[in-house]
C-alpha cells in the first residue's frame, strides 16, 4: 500500500508561460476522462458494433479516438490549449504519421482499383484516430492520479471482456450478441466458435474480432491487472483486482491461440525480470500453478490441445500457409521496397492473409513504414524504461515495467498475426504507448515538463 496522493501530482501545472494550475483540480471533463470513456467503449462493445453507414473507423471507441486526435491539434494551435515542455513520443508519431502519407502517395501514383483506393482511405482515418489516443495519452493527462484511473478502467474493461469470453467457453453461448447500443448497427458477423482439432474444445473470442486479438489483449492487460492487485490502496480493492486478473488469466487459455500463450509469457518475463523481487516472483509462480491446476480441472483437455499446437506446429496447414505466402511478399517488396504498395491495400478477399504484421507493413508501406513502426515501439520502451530508472517509488517502477511489457508483446504477435488489422488490440497498444509518454513526462528532473500538460475543459 502507497500514499493516496503522488508527490508530484502536488505541484501545481505549468499550462502557459508564467501561467499556473493546480494539477489535481477536479473538473467536468480532461483528457482521461475520454480516453477512459475510448477504453470502456472499445472492451465492452463488440468490435463490429458501428455507427450506422460508417466503416470499422466507425466503431464507437474509434470515434472518441478521432476526437481525442482533433482536441491535440487544437492543442497545439490554440493559445488557451497549449502543450508546454518537449516530448519524444510526439517526433515517433510524426515519423509514423508521415510514413503513411508517404505511402498513401505511393499508393496514388501506383494507380489504384475502388477497393484499394477505399482501402487507403479507411487506413488514413484509422491511423489518425490511433495516434489521438497516443498523443493525447501522453500529453493530455495531467497527473499521476489520472493516469491510474485510466489504467483502472482498462484493467475493469478488459475483466469484462474476459468473463464474456468465459461465459462464451463455458456456456456456448454467444452473449456478446446482446451487447448493443440503440442506434448502432453489426457491420459484419460476431467471430463464431471455431473447433480446434479433435479434442472438442472450441475457440471465443469475447467482444473483440478474433481469437488470437482476445488472447493477446488478455495478455497485455494482466500485467496491469497485477498492479492493482499489489498497489491498490485498500486491501478489499486488491482482492477485486486479483480477482479480475485471475478471470482474464483464465479466459486467455480458452481462445486456444499460440499467440496468446507466447505473449502472456513474454510479458510475465518482463515482468519477472523488470519488476518483481523473489517474493513476488514465488509469489506469482504460486498463483500461475493454481490457475493451471484449475484448468485443468474445469477444462480437461484444453491444456492438452494448447500443447500440441506448440508440438506439432510444424504440421499446422496454417503456419504452412504463411510461409507459402513469401513468394508473394517477395515479389511485391521488389517492386516497391521504400514506400510500398499503399497502407491497407493488401486486401485479403483480392489477394492473400498475410498474418505478419511486420511482413505487411513492408509490403504496404515499405522499409520507412517498417522503420516507423520499429520506431514507435523502441520510443515507448525506450521511455519507460527512462522512467523506471528515474522513479523511486516500487509502484511507479511496476508500472513501467507493465509498459514495458505491452510493447514487447506487441513487437513479438506482429510476427504471428496482422496485428494493425484488429482494432481492439490496436487501439489498446495506442493507449499503452501514449502511457509510455506519459510516465516520462511525470518522472522528467525538469519541474516545467513533469507538469505540462493539455489545459482541460470545464475547470
Amino acid at each position: 500500500m502507497t500514499a493516496a496522493v503522488h508527490p508530484v501530482d502536488l505541484e501545481p501545472s505549468l499550462i502557459a508561460p508564467r501561467t499556473y494550475t493546480t494539477r489535481r483540480l477536479r473538473v467536468r471533463f480532461d483528457a482521461a476522462a475520454l480516453v477512459s470513456l475510448m477504453v470502456f467503449l472499445l472492451y465492452t462493445l463488440p468490435a463490429t458494433l458501428i455507427v450506422p453507414g460508417l466503416t470499422f473507423a466507425g466503431r464507437p471507441a474509434l470515434i472518441v479516438g478521432l476526437v481525442l486526435f482533433a482536441w491535440w491539434i487544437l492543442a497545439r494551435i490554440s493559445p488557451w490549449l497549449t502543450l508546454v515542455g518537449p516530448q519524444p513520443l510526439r517526433w515517433a508519431c510524426l515519423f509514423y504519421m508521415l510514413s503513411i502519407m508517404l505511402a498513401y502517395l505511393a499508393g496514388l501514383l501506383r494507380g489504384l482499383p475502388t477497393l484499394e483506393a477505399n482501402a487507403q482511405n479507411f487506413q488514413m482515418l484509422i491511423t489518425a484516430e490511433f495516434l489521438g489516443v497516443v498523443l493525447m495519452a501522453a500529453d493530455g493527462i495531467p497527473n499521476w492520479q489520472r493516469l491510474s484511473g485510466v489504467v483502472r478502467v482498462l484493467v475493469w474493461s478488459g475483466g469484462f471482456m474476459a468473463v464474456v469470453g468465459l461465459v462464451q467457453s463455458l456456456t456456448a453461448f454467444d452473449i456478446a450478441q446482446y451487447l448493443t447500443l440503440p442506434g448502432l448497427e453489426l457491420k459484419s458477423d460476431l467471430a463464431d466458435f471455431q473447433m480446434r482439432g479433435d479434442s472438442g474444445h472450441f475457440r471465443i473470442a469475447g467482444t473483440a474480432t478474433h481469437y488470437i486479438e482476445f488472447s493477446t489483449v488478455m495478455a497485455m492487460c494482466i500485467p496491469f491487472g497485477l498492479h492493482f492487485a499489489r498497489f491498490a490502496g485498500h486491501r478489499l480493492t486488491r482482492y477485486a483486482f486479483g480477482f479480475v486478473t485471475l478471470l482474464m488469466a483464465a479466459a486467455l487459455p480458452m481462445a486456444i491461440s499460440r499467440t496468446g500463450v507466447v505473449a502472456l509469457a513474454a510479458a510475465l518475463l518482463v515482468m519477472f525480470v523488470a519488476a518483481w523481487d523473489w517474493r513476488t516472483r514465488y509469489n506469482m509462480m504460486f498463483v500461475g500453478a493454481a490457475v493451471v491446476g484449475a484448468l485443468v480441472i474445469l477444462r480437461p483437455g484444453l491444456l492438452g490441445t494448447l500443447k500440441a499446437m506448440f508440438l506439432w506446429a510444424g504440421e499446422d496447414p496454417s503456419i504452412e500457409g504463411r510461409t507459402q505466402d513469401y513468394v508473394y511478399i517477395a515479389a511485391w517488396f521488389a517492386e516497391r521496397p521504400w514506400l510500398g504498395r499503399g497502407p491497407g491495400t493488401l486486401i485479403p478477399d483480392l489477394y492473400i492473409i498475410l498474418d505478419n504484421q511486420w511482413l505487411m507493413t513492408l509490403v504496404t508501406a515499405g522499409l520507412v513504414g517498417v522503420a516507423a513502426l520499429a520506431a514507435l515501439h523502441i520510443t515507448c520502451i525506450s521511455l519507460a524504461t527512462i522512467a523506471l530508472r528515474r522513479s523511486e517509488r516500487v509502484e511507479d517502477r511496476h508500472l513501467c515495467a507493465a509498459l514495458i511489457s505491452a510493447q514487447v508483446v506487441g513487437i513479438l504477435v506482429g510476427f504471428t498475426f496482422d496485428s494493425l488489422s484488429f482494432t481492439t488490440y490496436t487501439f489498446t497498444l495506442a493507449l499503452m504507448s501514449g502511457l509510455c509518454g506519459a510516465v516520462w513526462r511525470f518522472t522528467h528532473p525538469a519541474r516545467t515538463v513533469r507538469t505540462s500538460t493539455v489545459n482541460r475543459w470545464g475547470a
